[in-house]
């Protein structure tokens, strides 16, 4: 065997070309299938640092794994192009953004490259590609001709520092996730997308047992949709017509109920204005409330303020009492039905709300001890009610049924359900996206564009920056806002407001199974082969965001027959982020980000690869470390010097304890792939190569095993040592090797060696050896000889493999 140095910038390009050229990831004619998908990058200028390839690893090896078990894999890579940042990036360098994309993406594409990953090329996507756009906006037509995609003209988050709207889920602690700028409310006009509709169908999907995602991110999708089952009923306001209705899932304490809270949105205050006493301070109030986020108005640790709205007082229809009035900027007007029935003595936010205006805090639930007294705080629980009328001693539960039954009987409410989650705020104030195909006439109203002049091409424009105002930049050019429409031939204009980064993104997995297809969104047949998507890799911070649009998309689609699915993600796993070293998030702030191109020239693409899956568990955190790189490096080393261990003879046979081993090093990496604990696959695979470093000789049966469960992870290395074995086929094009039980298990055990039950010795012998010859063996020991001195043994307790008790 040559002696020759591991020098990887001699081998890593050299394989990843004669991969691609013999497209041996490209066989998609074997029986079992396998899609494996990582969350495709936004290319921004900065390209990758070495965090970024984390995910994009765990999915190589994942598909090379399955490559190797005889799988069709497909292993897609596109790019999510469109949307603010890219648009911010280009004004920032004073570049249009489609030649700043393009540049990122060849940039991004170069550096992914370096890795050796096994991605499709021929099937990439670009979100900014009209003949992908062109089935995004398709997908919208469908949503606004089934009716779920609405205008509206709803205060909304504005984001100052971007100029535009922001859907509920694009912020952070009231922030723009984008810019960090404080969001605002504001009144706009636009798109909106009913995504409410599908709650209960997205909440159904994530308790389904084929879904196998994290309980993390299944949590935070159920929390944001946030469904709760309650009364709906009305309260009506004295001596008026008027009445407000209420929300409640604690009917049961209505008896409690000592005033009712209204949002400021609410239009009761504008209806009865001539009765309301203080207007003129209400209408300050109002004013001053609309200036706050919605983050500001409903922060938990804000103390709750309100103005009496006086002259006013609400009914309390279970028993007549007469009630206050407050207007309070805490309620939303967009939320529920902007009222709240106040119950001080079961609700922390009432109890709070009653101590500082000195309201009335009437008790109607105990605890089943009745030993329950409100005094610092409320009581929340359910209990048995009092103070009820005909309800008392009712449980909570059987009270509200009750008392929804007699709401339902006199036409006063009935059982609703609710959602902390609202619709989709779909467009944006911007130029670089997707142009929304519909065309507002003043005769025919919005009118879509037809489907057969699709894709509508967002046009070319050397102004693009956003205008701050209601409108995109696409509404100053005339000559393709002005058109006709397609209905009645009239004078139309063309929607100028774009769609959001996550339009593209909430069905490009589709679009890789079949990305050149110009007639349909994706073929029917191509479709059932590959979907569900197996295995889906990416951030925990898209869990209320791409993951519940993509759901939301792809359940409409499947609802229409476009899909063979209902869900589109089999298998989720989220990938925790790389660090600085000094344990900061990478970032040019910090001066901290480390670069991929760097760290392969240094080290090459395998040790690079090798690191990051060994440097912890998969979806934690982790500060980086260019020492732990350099030791990857190390190892490889040994690996590569172990063939001149090997022995020529194809019938050598490695001593027991090595076959062993190896036995167990196939069942650990081959559970620990499946299950993404990739660390410990590493820790494996090094442990069996320093058992083989200390044989003077190695099968060479064992070193192609050895190569085969590495391979996934450091795929050049170990495919230039196959060909210097002189195999005639790639690594890639052989099996997954099988271990053999047999080997699992020690041919030797140790026993504890005991005197009256304490732990004297321990000795080691071969396994299933009989008491006779285990109490020669312990009894021959100086070391246990001094514990029996002159004692007699009274009897021997003895375990097969486990104890030998001398009893004295």
């Amino acid at each position: 065997m040559s002696s020759e140095k591991y020098i990887p910038e001699r081998i890593e390009g050299k394989w990843q070309k004669r991969w691609e050229k013999t497209k041996i990831y490209k066989n998609y004619n074997k029986n079992k299938k396998y899609y494996v998908l990582d969350m495709f990058p936004y290319p921004s200028g900065a390209g990758l640092h070495v965090g970024h390839p984390k995910g994009y690893i765990a999915t190589d090896i994942m598909a090379r794994y399955k490559l190797l078990q005889d799988f069709s894999v497909l292993h897609p890579m596109g790019w999510d192009a469109f949307g603010l940042p890219a648009e911010n990036y280009a004004i920032k360098n004073k570049i249009h953004p489609a030649i700043s994309v393009k540049q990122n993406i060849r940039r991004f594409k170069k550096q992914l490259r370096m890795f050796g990953f096994t991605y499709d090329w021929d099937r990439e996507i670009n979100t900014t590609d009209p003949k992908f756009y062109k089935w995004t906006q398709w997908i919208f037509l469908k949503l606004f001709e089934k009716g779920l995609a609405y205008e509206s003209n709803e205060p909304v988050n504005w984001c100052p520092n971007c100029k535009t709207v922001l859907a509920n889920e694009d912020l952070e602690n009231g922030l723009c996730e984008r810019c960090g700028a404080q969001v605002i409310q504001r009144k706009v006009r636009q798109w909106v997308l009913k995504i409410t509709k599908y709650a209960d169908k997205l909440l159904a999907g994530l308790d389904k047992e084929s879904l196998d995602w994290e309980k993390l991110i299944k949590e935070n999708q159920i929390n944001w949709i946030g469904r709760s089952e309650g009364t709906q009923f009305k309260i009506k306001i004295k001596d008026s017509a008027k009445f407000v209705e209420v929300y409640t899932t604690r009917i049961d304490t209505v008896f409690g109920m000592t005033h009712v809270v209204i949002a400021p949105e609410h239009p009761l205050i504008n209806s009865l204005r001539s009765k309301i006493k203080n207007y003129i301070e209400i209408k300050k109030y109002l004013i001053e409330s609309q200036k706050k986020t919605e983050l500001e108005r409903t922060e938990l640790q804000k103390t709750k303020e309100g103005i009496l709205l006086k002259g006013l007082k609400a009914i309390n229809p279970f028993n007549g009492d007469l009630l206050p009035i407050f207007v309070a900027d805490y309620v939303l007007g967009f939320y529920g039905t902007g009222a709240v029935m106040a119950v001080p003595a079961h609700d922390d936010r009432d109890f709070q709300f009653a101590k500082k205006y000195k309201l009335p805090i009437k008790q109607v639930i105990i605890n089943q001890n009745k030993k329950k007294k409100i005094v610092d705080e409320a009581f929340t629980s359910d209990g048995i009610l009092i103070n009820s009328s005909e309800y008392c001693g009712l449980s909570s539960q059987k009270a509200r049924e009750k008392m929804t039954e007699w709401l339902k009987d006199n036409r006063l409410g009935d059982k609703k359900v609710n959602y902390k989650m609202r619709d989709w705020v779909f467009s944006r104030q911007r130029y670089w996206g997707e142009p929304i195909p519909v065309i507002h006439c003043n005769k025919c109203g919005v009118v879509p564009v037809p489907e057969k002049e699709l894709p509508l091409k967002l046009p070319e424009v050397k102004e693009y920056e956003p205008t701050g105002t209601d409108e995109s930049p696409l509404a100053n050019i005339s000559e393709w806002i002005n058109t006709k429409c397609p209905k009645c031939g009239g004078a139309g204009r063309r929607e100028t407001n774009t769609m959001p980064q996550w339009a593209g993104s909430s069905w490009y997995f589709l679009r890789f199974i079949d990305p050149k297809n110009n007639d349909a969104l994706v073929d029917k047949n191509k479709e059932k082969d590959w979907m569900p998507v197996d295995l889906y890799v990416g951030g925990a911070e898209h869990a209320t965001r791409h993951l519940l649009y993509a759901r939301f998309w792809h359940k409409f689609l499947y609802d229409l027959g476009y899909v063979s699915t209902d869900e589109p993600f089999k298998k989720l796993i989220h990938v925790g982020l790389v660090n600085g070293e000094d344990g900061k998030k990478m970032s040019k702030r910090w001066g901290n980000v480390i670069n991929p191109d760097d760290v392969i020239s240094q080290f090459g693409a395998d040790s690079l690869r090798l690191y990051e899956m060994f440097m912890g568990p998969f979806s934690q955190n982790i500060s980086w470390s260019t020492a732990g790189v350099s030791g990857a490096k190390r190892f490889l080393d040994k690996v590569w010097k172990l063939r001149q261990k090997v022995s020529e003879k194809k019938n050598f046979s490695d001593n027991d304890k090595i076959t062993r081993l190896l036995h167990k090093t196939i069942k650990r990496v081959t559970e620990d792939i499946e299950n993404f604990h990739f660390n410990t696959a590493v820790s494996s695979m090094m442990i069996l190569v320093n058992g083989m470093e200390k044989e003077k000789k190695i099968s060479l049966d064992h070193y192609r095993k050895l190569l085969l469960i590495l391979s996934p992870f450091v795929p050049h290395i170990t495919e230039e040592i196959w060909f210097l074995l002189r195999e005639k086929f790639s690594i890639f094009n052989n099996s997954w090797p099988i271990y053999d039980k047999a080997f699992l298990h020690d041919e030797t055990v140790t026993i504890a060696v005991q005197i009256n039950g304490k732990l004297r010795d321990r000795i080691s012998v071969k396994k299933g050896l009989g008491e006779e010859q285990a109490k020669k063996i312990a009894q021959g020991r100086e070391k246990f000889k001094k514990y029996l001195s002159k004692d007699k043994i009274k009897k021997i307790i003895f375990v097969e493999d486990k104890i030998l008790n001398f009893v004295i």
